[in-house]
């Protein structure tokens, strides 16, 4: 089955452009030029991931991201046309999944795509009759469904922060830097900056509920990076 994209982008020109190119490559493609119509299609195309434009008509797309997690955790690909490293930081706050400022090449946005679905894939093996799950205290961890539950409450984890998280869980006590959990979650080159790190961690504390000073969970280790300090069983 086709996966499907969405494109929320005010540049009709752009659209056209990337939904002929991604259809080109097994995309099934569609484009809204607003946000009010963006947030309208979601719900009717049920789309696979969202390609969403920062400057947009109506509102800018950060507070269209923030409609977006109100509702559903489809992975986002952010485009700006501005190259700050601040606007990084807040897309990866509200929980965008990548980030690539324009211009850019058609091919790399493929590249952040299908990295991006990778790491969002849900389909357990179907070869498979049971799961690997991680577990410490009241957090588990389901690998092929790629879910997170923390005393039975589903975490709605983005892409980006399931894949930290199970990093840490899997090599438990082991302490692991900023530019290697970069390497292994995006797979791809990319400009790396460790301060988009720290925001996906940031973000996974609060929704593990987990004191920074005083974790149960996540331990900063200054100059080194971070480390799972649960006790954690693995059962596959």
């Amino acid at each position: 089955m086709k996966k499907k994209i969405l494109i929320i982008d005010d540049d009709s020109k752009l659209c056209d452009l990337l939904t002929s190119y991604l259809n080109r490559y097994g995309f099934n493609t569609e484009s809204k030029n607003t946000p009010s119509a963006g947030l309208l299609k979601i719900n009717k195309f049920q789309p696979d991931l969202i390609i969403l434009d920062v400057m947009l008509p109506e509102m800018d797309g950060f507070e269209t991201l923030k409609q977006i997690r109100k509702a559903t955790e489809t992975p986002v690909v952010m485009l700006t046309a501005r190259g700050d490293t601040m606007d990084k930081i807040v897309g990866l706050e509200l929980g965008a999944d990548d980030y690539l400022p324009k211009p850019f090449e058609p091919r790399e946005l493929l590249a952040r795509i299908q990295t991006v679905l990778r790491r969002f894939q849900r389909t357990p093996s179907p070869d498979s009759d049971k799961s690997t799950h991680y577990a410490s205290g009241n957090l588990t961890l389901d690998v092929e469904r790629r879910e997170a539950y923390l005393a039975g409450e589903d975490l709605e984890l983005t892409s980006m922060e399931f894949e930290i998280l199970l990093l840490l869980m899997s090599n438990s006590a082991r302490v692991i830097s900023r530019d290697d959990i970069m390497e292994e979650i995006r797979g791809i080159d990319w400009e790396a900056y460790n301060r988009s790190i720290d925001v996906a961690v940031s973000r996974l504390r609060t929704k593990l509920k987990d004191d920074a000073k005083r974790p149960n969970y996540i331990k900063t280790v200054w100059g080194k990076g971070y480390q799972f300090i649960g006790e954690v069983t693995n059962n596959a």
